[in-house]
């Protein structure tokens, strides 16, 4: 307190580089994980249409993207396959030459350096787009969990260095390391999709993946969006169970969330930032009514500000040739 009666803020403030000296929070290119949307075929970089700045990928494009993003200093991807077929029981999530399998292998050798992350899950290769098995309508947890197994030691085999279930079926985290370590891989950690909500921020991401339900929604087995001590339970479960990190998806509405896991749990805290947290800004940016580097950094800053200590996002190249200038 000085003579005036109160207390001088400001003087930490008035300069760019005082401002940069006492910065609390601060986003660097490790903290980084960009997702990628490999597809079946050849020649093949198709934006998608709902995500500007988003493709598709073929194989034969892949080691080309990868090499862009080591020069821009982006360290991890996170996978996602659209393959040509589907069915019922899903099977090419787990098909040793399936296309996240074949691009788990392309990049492990031809861009070593990066840290590659399989998403696990069903809904982009069965025929009706839900995370597991259906039988009259219903999606079946525990029979889901053995192909969510399979599908697991298949990306270990290919290569991936972190196996991240996306599912939402109880005990999957139980189910796969159980399955990982039988099989040999009890070196390779589980990223959990721990608090995964049944979002509408998630539609542009369906459109890329293709993997809309052709019947009913995730309600079952993703969470209310009004639920906080659910998500708790949830993250305790899956660190009871084994995870390595915990997610919480999305996570612009869910900074409360993060907050509580990120205090509760001793574990690294992944935000996803979602396909429609990207879409709103990529559109506000292209009708010039925002400043996208200016509002993409506030709100990437607010994420780990919130406890978050990496973040999945599409705005990875910007961000890193931001940080990079």
């Amino acid at each position: 307190m000085n003579s005036n009666g109160f207390k001088r803020h400001r003087r930490l403030r008035r300069t760019d580089s005082l401002r940069a000296l006492v910065r609390e929070t601060k986003i660097t290119k490790d903290d980084l994980i960009y997702p990628i949307f490999v597809v079946e075929g050849e020649g093949i970089k198709k934006e998608v249409a709902s995500m500007p700045g988003v493709f598709h990928i073929s194989l034969d494009y892949l080691t080309e993207e990868m090499k862009e993003l080591e020069a821009k200093g982006i360290r991890s991807v996170i996978v996602f396959g659209v393959p040509h077929d589907k069915d019922s029981q899903g099977s090419q999530a787990y098909c040793e030459h399936g296309i996240v399998q074949e691009a788990i292998r392309k990049i492990k050798k031809d861009v070593p350096s990066l840290t590659v992350i399989a998403d696990t899950c069903l809904c982009q290769y069965t025929d009706h787009g839900h995370c597991g098995l259906v039988e009259n309508g219903e999606v079946l947890n525990d029979p889901s969990l053995e192909l969510l197994v399979k599908t697991a030691i298949s990306q270990a085999e290919s290569g991936a260095d972190i196996i991240a279930p996306s599912n939402m079926m109880d005990g999957f985290v139980a189910a796969i390391r159980e399955g990982l370590d039988e099989a040999g891989y009890s070196q390779i950690p589980i990223m959990s999709y721990a608090v995964k909500y049944a979002s509408a921020f998630y539609g542009p991401f369906r459109d890329a993946a293709h993997s809309s339900p052709q019947f009913g929604d995730r309600r079952a087995y993703q969470m209310d969006p009004a639920n906080r001590l659910e998500a708790m339970r949830e993250a305790e479960s899956d660190m009871e169970e084994g995870a390595d990190f915990l997610i919480v998806k999305p996570a612009l509405s869910y900074m409360d969330i993060m907050r509580e896991v990120k205090d509760r749990f001793n574990a690294p805290l992944v935000a996803y930032n979602v396909s429609g947290e990207y879409s709103m800004i990529k559109a506000a940016a292209m009708n010039g009514w925002v400043n996208e580097q200016e509002i993409v950094m506030e709100k990437l800053t607010s994420m780990k500000r919130a406890g978050a200590d990496l973040i999945i996002t599409y705005f990875a190249k910007d961000v890193a040739d931001w940080l990079n200038e």
